[in-house]
């Protein structure tokens, strides 16, 4: 038996137009001679009746304080309400579909409420119907506990129950449905012609994931990187051929370009004495006991700085001042990161990107670097030109 996985997002499933798109895939690859498994996310965004946000907000709007088990229970409501529509659709098609919830299809879970991890899958329940020629529709971003709570898989969690169930079920392949002609090169806000991949490693979609593009969630990744079932993203609405993450592509030495915003970055010092060592021991404590995550951190004799989310900053202030440290933040900044499976022992890559930089005006305030990252701390002011000239200078375009 030939399996597909096929997940479908939000907008694919919100509207009579996306439904019946998303089932012209799933029949398309039934003609094909294969077994689809359709994956559905919750119907719309906030505002609209079915959407995770607006199941929140309903219950928000009567006790801010909602336990996060009954908070489960809640928001896995519209991934089941799309799988129930999903199936009904394919039925009136005259094509034989069940429905199942997350623990239906055999997905379980710890008992980490909002961010559970899958534990094991159970393929049999999936394998039962497709062996009798049904179409399986089942709710993602959920699973169920050993004590039979529902639980939720939290960010990217529809995309990490199809690949989760890619790898369970030896899938040929999981496709995934969304808004997009694939994975590009760049942010297409700021390069409005970045070009799609037409592939791209484990690896790579995973730092560009990590490094701020919204495509896929690593995590995702990850379990069709364990489980050896290569990713394809594709649009629900469009003919494009996509974009194919595996773990055997061509390497190139820039495949493309992540960002964040609204970053901090803080350094704190000068540091003196014969504790300087402790004393950076203790900022990284004091950051931590703050749940305040760090990133880009670097050290000199008798200071460190790091980079923080934007929204952090103030709380980080608060808690170095409070532990006796002097601190100078430098907000409005942005993380720029570099990404290709190919630079990893290329002489130059560095050099030839800081002087496209210093062509562009831009300066560099902190850089850090990985086998196939390099990162560049600018201000977010410059992150525009600075996307730009790299996507111009390294032919990300081609």
């Amino acid at each position: 038996m030939k399996i597909v996985v096929q997940k479908f997002g939000g907008t694919s499933v919100a509207t009579t137009e996306g439904r019946a798109k998303a089932s012209e895939r799933i029949l398309a690859a039934k003609a094909q001679g294969y077994a689809p498994v359709v994956v559905v996310s919750a119907m719309g965004r906030r505002g609209e009746p079915y959407a995770t946000d607006t199941l929140i907000d309903l219950v928000a709007s009567l006790h801010n304080d909602i336990e996060p088990r009954e908070l489960d229970l809640l928001i896995s409501c519209g991934e089941i309400i799309s799988t129930v529509v999903m199936a009904t659709s394919l039925k009136n098609m005259g094509h034989p579909a069940v429905a199942l919830t997350g623990g239906q299809a055999g997905i379980c879970t710890d008992g980490n409420y909002g961010n559970a991890q899958i534990i094991e899958i159970d393929p049999n329940p999936i394998r039962n119907h497709l062996s009798q020629g049904k179409i399986v529709i089942v709710a993602g971003f959920q699973g169920v506990s050993d004590d039979g709570s529902t639980t939720t898989l939290g960010r990217g969690g529809s995309d990490t129950t199809a690949t989760a169930l890619g790898a369970a079920l030896r899938a040929e392949v999981v496709e995934i449905y969304t808004d997009v002609d694939g994975v590009m090169t760049t942010d297409p806000r700021l390069v409005p012609d970045a070009a799609i991949m037409k592939d791209i490693s484990y690896k790579e979609i995973c730092e560009m994931a990590y490094q701020g593009a919204k495509v896929i969630h690593p995590r995702a990744v990850e379990a069709a990187m364990n489980g050896k079932v290569p990713i394809k993203i594709k649009n629900t609405f469009s003919d494009a051929e996509g974009t194919l993450i595996a773990e055997n592509v061509a390497e190139r030495v820039i495949t493309g370009l992540a960002h964040l915003s609204n970053i901090s970055q803080v350094k704190v010092g000068p540091l003196a004495g014969d504790a300087v060592q402790m004393a950076k021991v203790k900022v990284l404590k004091t950051t931590a006991e703050a749940q305040i995550s760090i990133d880009m951190i670097g050290v000199s004799p008798n200071s460190i700085f790091f980079i923080i989310d934007g929204n952090d900053t103030e709380k980080a202030r608060k808690a170095l001042q409070q532990a006796g440290y002097d601190s100078n933040v430098e907000t409005g900044c942005a993380k720029l990161s570099v990404i290709g499976a190919g630079m990893e022992g290329v002489p130059g890559v560095m050099a030839n990107v800081m002087e496209s930089l210093y062509k562009a005006g831009v300066t560099v305030l902190q850089t850090s670097d990985s086998d196939i990252t390099i990162s560049f701390l600018i201000k977010e002011a410059d992150l525009t030109k600075a996307i730009q000239i790299l996507y111009t200078s390294f032919d990300l375009g081609k």
